[in-house]
């Protein structure tokens, strides 16, 4: 049978997929060529011949029995399906300069508005328009308002949870690789560099936080790539620190340790600062929590106080670590001792955290309510546990986090011997509520 003659390369609705857009960031080619099959219709026999691949080969990718990593062939698949050489870490392909960029296509207006309809020789994406009407043109101006659009997106992160923002903070991340595509000043590329990778940083956090870790996974990758790209080696160990929290939370607990005694090395080969490498050592405190490694846990908890106390005001600490202060080193190390089993040391750290943390950090603080009722039940304070578990309840109410729903999920088995008691029996109700 021969197959219909089609327009070369994936359709723009598949790129702009979010599931084909987290396959080519961490260049999965089995879930690529299986999107390409299955939601763009394309059979294995042109796959093979756009790329240059014997069919045999590509059933072999998408069965899973056969992995590519050769560059050229990277290239040469980026070439046969039109990918964008930003979505596969590659420079821009020669075909994009004739191309425009894919994206959703503009519906609603030219299909409800009779008579109305895109010309021959318009671009019909989204992504084609916004070229037309906005000036490409790289300047300072531009890099400071990106900048701040980030610092904007982490504050109304910690307020309010990711959610809501990650279709902004992808569709930014687009249009920075475009940027980027386009420039060829040095000192403009470096920096758009550095933005497009808080960017995917903050995208793949916004996602963990969603608890979709496998999209999560590909857009840290896909940031460090582009830090590595610059040798920014601070962020690329920040972006391993996530990687390492991830892990953690997967109950990867060798996986976590791993990666947070691996950006400890690139941080330290690079000169990291107390402080950075302080929230690096809790990061490893946890994985080895999550093991109940109990020595290893000390061990580590020892030497963030140790970084910590060498921090100064002289330090030329990158923005994004400044977060980590007095409090949090004290939160989280209350939250490494608890996950093994130390309430009593547990307990005031919390607590202390809790007093001194800001009210505006809705998120973090419905965390940490969480933790401290966690630790008070262990040690048998059910009255206390309960009023701690109501503040992480209301807390969870004014944020976006399926990471703090599911914790309050795990509470709610966790009460299960006290429910006779009439503070849990209320509590219960409330978390079956909003819970589940």
């Amino acid at each position: 049978m021969i197959e219909p003659t089609a327009a070369i390369g994936l359709p723009a609705r598949l790129l702009a997929d979010p599931e084909m857009i987290a396959a080519c960031a961490a260049r999965d080619f089995t879930k690529i060529f299986g999107l390409a099959k299955a939601r763009g219709g394309i059979h294995v026999s042109r796959i093979a011949r756009q790329c240059e691949l014997t069919p045999s080969r590509v059933g072999e990718v998408i069965s899973g029995r056969r992995t590519i990593t050769n560059m050229n062939v990277i290239e040469r698949i980026a070439d046969g399906l039109r990918v964008p050489g930003h979505m596969l870490g590659l420079a821009p392909r020669d075909w994009e300069e004739r191309t425009p960029a894919p994206a959703p296509p503009v519906r609603g207006f030219a299909e409800e508005t009779p008579g109305v309809s895109f010309l021959p020789g318009q671009p019909e994406d989204l992504d084609g328009i916004l070229a037309i009407a906005a000036a490409t043109k790289v300047t300072p101006s531009t890099l400071r308002s990106l900048q701040t659009s980030i610092e904007d997106y982490w504050r109304r992160d910690d307020e309010h949870g990711g959610e809501a923002l990650r279709p902004a903070v992808i569709a930014q991340l687009r249009y920075v690789m475009g940027l980027l595509a386009d420039s060829t000043d040095p000192n403009y590329r470096r920096s758009l560099h550095g933005i497009a990778a808080e960017l995917a940083r903050l995208a793949g956090w916004t996602l963990f936080d969603a608890r979709q870790y496998s999209t999560a996974r590909a857009y840290f990758t896909q940031s460090l790539r582009l830090a590595r790209a610059i040798d920014d080696r601070a962020f690329v160990a920040n972006v391993l620190a996530c990687l390492s929290l991830q892990a953690t939370y997967q109950d990867r607990a060798e996986e976590a340790v791993t990666l947070a005694r691996t950006a400890q090395d690139v941080a330290r080969h690079d000169g990291g600062t107390p402080r950075l490498m302080a929230m690096l050592y809790v990061r490893e405190a946890f994985g080895h929590a999550s093991a109940r490694d109990r020595p290893a846990t000390h061990a580590a908890i020892v030497e963030a106080q140790l970084q910590f106390g060498r921090v100064g005001f002289a330090d030329d600490d990158p923005p994004w670590v400044n977060y980590f202060d007095r409090t949090k080193l004290t939160v989280d190390i209350g939250i490494a001792l608890g996950q093994l089993g130390d309430a009593g040391a547990a307990e005031p750290l919390i607590a202390e955290a809790l007093r001194d943390e800001p009210e505006t950090n809705l998120r973090g603080r419905a965390f940490h309510s969480f933790w401290l009722a966690r630790t008070q039940l262990q040690r048998g304070q059910v009255e206390e546990a309960c009023r701690a578990a109501n503040d992480a309840l209301n807390l969870s109410t004014t944020v976006d986090s399926p990471r703090v729903t599911s914790h309050l999920r795990d509470f709610r088995h966790l009460l299960t011997p006290f429910r006779t008691f009439q503070p849990v029996a209320e509590l219960d109700a409330r978390l079956a509520e909003t819970a589940g």
